[in-house]
């Protein structure tokens, strides 16, 4: 388990937002078993925008609630549609690392019910948005990062506000809430290469509160 004082410092890329680099470092090879484990019973997918354009990066979902999106908009269910069964279980470890790191950023309390997972080939990414998705936005978000780099976009509240961009690497958290909760942001496409634990794959957990 990862001790919450067993990393360096945060790095601080915005207000109320911090990287924890190597957060997971410990705990890689039991979270990857978790996400083979869990994809095998709800598949990852290509989901489709509300605008009919489908997503470069896969996705399924772990917990109470998984994330959806279809041309009927973006929004939680508890069911995933793919399989017609509730969403897998969320692994005892995602919860406490998620809880850990939320609780070093400074938000405490944080219980998430819904992990989405993101499979990222090389060449897929994600572009500006904000999530927004959530009724109580008082929580933050939880983004774990294994497997390839990739270069992160953060920015403000405006979609045309100035973006920071910094690499996200294997076992590095994020975190933001608070005052940067809503800020915009997105995923570069993804560069070639092979990672030694996860081949030529980016995967990505983010931890919400639906509730």
């Amino acid at each position: 388990m990862s001790d919450l004082f067993a990393h360096d410092e945060p790095l601080n890329i915005a207000p109320d937002a911090c990287l924890f680099k190597g957060f997971l470092s410990d705990e890689d090879t039991v979270l990857l078993a978790d996400i083979v484990a869990i994809t095998a019973i709800s598949p990852f997918r290509h989901m489709v925008t509300p605008g009919g354009y489908p997503m470069s990066a896969a996705m399924s979902s772990c917990g109470a609630q998984g994330w959806i999106s279809d041309a009927k908009g973006y929004r939680y269910t508890a069911i995933d549609p793919l399989t017609g069964n509730r969403w897998p279980a969320m692994p005892d470890l995602f919860v406490s690392l998620a809880q850990n790191a939320a609780e070093r950023a400074g938000f405490h309390r944080f219980i998430p019910d819904s992990c989405l997972i993101n499979c990222y080939v090389p060449g897929a990414g994600m572009s500006l948005h904000q999530d927004r998705d959530e009724p109580d936005r008082r929580q933050p978000i939880v983004s774990f990062s294994l497997g390839l780099p990739v270069q992160f976009q953060f920015g403000g509240m405006q979609r045309h506000d100035p973006l920071k961009t910094f690499a996200l690497e294997h076992g590095d958290v994020l975190v933001w809430g608070g005052r940067s909760r809503l800020n915009y942001h997105a995923v570069r496409p993804v560069k070639n290469g092979v990672h030694p634990l996860a081949g030529a794959r980016r995967f990505n957990l983010t931890f919400r509160c639906t509730r």
